[in-house]
């Protein structure tokens, strides 16, 4: 204990005649086996014993000064592998294709490991070719040599491991196809190294000698070697095969990627959407047209003024029902009262001048007063037509749509204007507003449904019965009309003039089309040249 804690220690005997131990600690040593040499010394002075202590205290730093050499010599050949590869991979990132890049690396290999043969191995479809031999520019792959050693590449990949020929341990890897190998070419030394990029052996390295078995400095020097290389082989392989070759590779890279147990999440948010979309494609949705419509009546009568005056009473107001003959408005006949009175003064004063002149048996003067008396006669009638009409009747059963003369008392007319508009209430009909992009769907025949603004909770069935030939142009663009029959009972409370929206059913679409069909149409006329 004194020594490991003070390097060297001198046990005494209470005998004089017995020796001196002394105790040294070995430098170097580590902690978990420490080490002490034990000395015996006989019939020592004081002086002696120190010489002694400086004799041995050099014996025990030997394997500390061993350990230091070592090291150092490890640390060059580090230097020197490392030297090595960055020299060859200097070489290797200079080359622009796979092939030669493998021939830079069997000819490299071959004269700076001081081998017979190098070749190299690669992985195509699952098993290993042979891709380059070593001072060999053209070889052929069918053959015995060829066969033979690919088959002992094959065993070094499906280990994933060094073979060694002969073998270095006698329970070491299966090397039945490198000694098949070795014994038919007589090859003395050989090893396989495979070669592994992204955690995959994608290929392998045989490395042939005569006779020189390979040393533990060569081997750990050819792993660094085929360790650095073998990613910038696999991306030369790649960049090198054909398109079809890549788009293989692409499609499974992604089928395995797909079909794996990773990223879950994102797999299945994936297929989702794939899904949708391909049931967008492939369902097919019923789809309407919409369009606005206005309720029409198909039996709309106009009452005009028959001849120019003043409003006087006024009967009605704008959506009151009213029977055939119901008073409407009455004009101002007061002067037409007059007029009738001076008419019938005037055919009495005529008809008595008739009467006079046929006294007188004066014939030229009686047929004058006669025609001026039938001319009063027909003023007088006029008159009274006048007075008759003077009260405007609705002239059928319906709806008051139009007139509203409440405020109006007073205000003059003249002959002709509109003063009213009754419509049927049975005879109604739905006047629909589509718009050129939708019109070629729309042909007579087809059914449908209409809500009002007024009621959206109620639909009816429609059909359409005519579709107008010319488009009527207004500022959201070109419409087309469209008249539409009602299959079903008119409500009390509809009202020609009433608007709403109708759903005319035009088949079966996808549902992608559906969405996306507008949009397309317009980008076909937007990149049209």
């Amino acid at each position: 204990d004194n020594s490991l804690q003070q390097g060297h220690a001198v046990l005494r005997s209470s005998n004089p005649t017995q020796p001196l131990l002394i105790g040294l600690a070995v430098a170097g040593q580590t902690t978990e086996q420490p080490q002490v040499i034990i000395f015996e010394v006989q019939n020592t002075t004081a002086e002696q014993l120190n010489y002694h202590l400086r004799q041995l205290q050099l014996l025990a730093d030997t394997p500390a000064v061993y350990q230091q050499t070592r090291a150092g010599i490890e640390e060059l050949g580090k230097r020197a592998d490392l030297t090595q590869t960055l020299e060859l991979l200097l070489l290797l990132n200079q080359q622009e294709k796979f092939i030669a890049a493998a021939m830079t690396v069997v000819n490299e290999t071959v004269s700076r490991f001081r081998c017979s043969r190098v070749s190299l191995g690669w992985q195509v479809d699952g098993y290993i070719r042979l891709q380059s031999i070593s001072h060999m520019e053209q070889f052929e792959p069918k053959m015995e040599i060829v066969n033979q050693l690919e088959a002992a590449m094959e065993e070094a990949s499906d280990q994933d491991e060094e073979i060694f020929f002969p073998a270095v341990l006698a329970d070491g890897p299966i090397n039945r196809d490198h000694v098949s190998y070795a014994k038919d070419q007589q090859v003395g030394q050989l090893l396989s190294l495979p070669l592994r990029a992204a955690g995959q052996v994608v290929g392998v390295l045989s490395c042939e000698r005569d006779q020189t078995p390979f040393s533990e400095v060569e081997v750990r020097s050819l792993r660094i070697l085929c360790d650095q290389i073998s990613s910038r082989l696999a991306v030369l392989k790649k960049a090198d095969r054909w398109l079809g070759a890549k788009l293989k590779e692409s499609l499974k890279a992604t089928f395995t990627t797909l079909l794996g147990p990773e990223k879950t999440l994102i797999k299945l948010t994936g297929l989702l959407v794939f899904g949708l979309l391909l049931s967008s494609v492939l369902v097919k949705l019923p789809y309407r047209i919409e369009a606005p419509f206005i309720l029409r009546s198909k039996d709309v009568r106009q009452i005009t003024a028959p001849f120019p005056g003043y409003i006087d009473q006024v009967q009605t107001d704008i959506g009151q029902r009213v029977e055939k003959g119901n008073p409407l408005l009455t004009l101002d006949n007061s002067d037409l009262l007059l007029e009738e009175a001076e008419a019938v003064t005037n055919r009495v004063r005529y008809l008595r001048e008739a009467e006079k002149a046929r006294a007188k048996n004066a014939l030229i003067e009686m047929k004058i007063a006669q025609a001026q008396a039938e001319q009063a006669q027909a003023q007088l009638e006029l008159i009274q037509h006048r007075l008759n009409r003077a009260q405007l009747r609705s002239p059928i059963n319906g709806i008051v749509v139009e007139g509203d003369f409440s405020e109006r008392l007073g205000t003059p007319v003249d002959k002709g204007d509109v003063l009213f508009k009754v419509a049927r209430h049975e005879k109604l009909y739905v006047e629909i507003r589509v718009t050129e992009e939708d019109i070629q769907e729309l042909s007579a025949g087809q059914t449908g449904e209409m809500a009002f603004v007024s009621q959206p909770r109620h639909k009816y069935p429609l059909q359409i019965q005519q579709i107008d030939p010319l488009a009527s142009a207004e500022e959201s663009g070109n419409i087309f009309f469209v008249r539409s029959e009602i299959f079903t009972t008119a409500e009390s409370w509809w009202r020609p003039g009433m608007s709403g929206i109708a759903k005319i059913a035009v088949g079966e679409r996808p549902l992608l089309w559906i969405f996306s069909h507008r949009t397309v149409n317009f980008l076909r006329l937007l990149i049209w040249w």
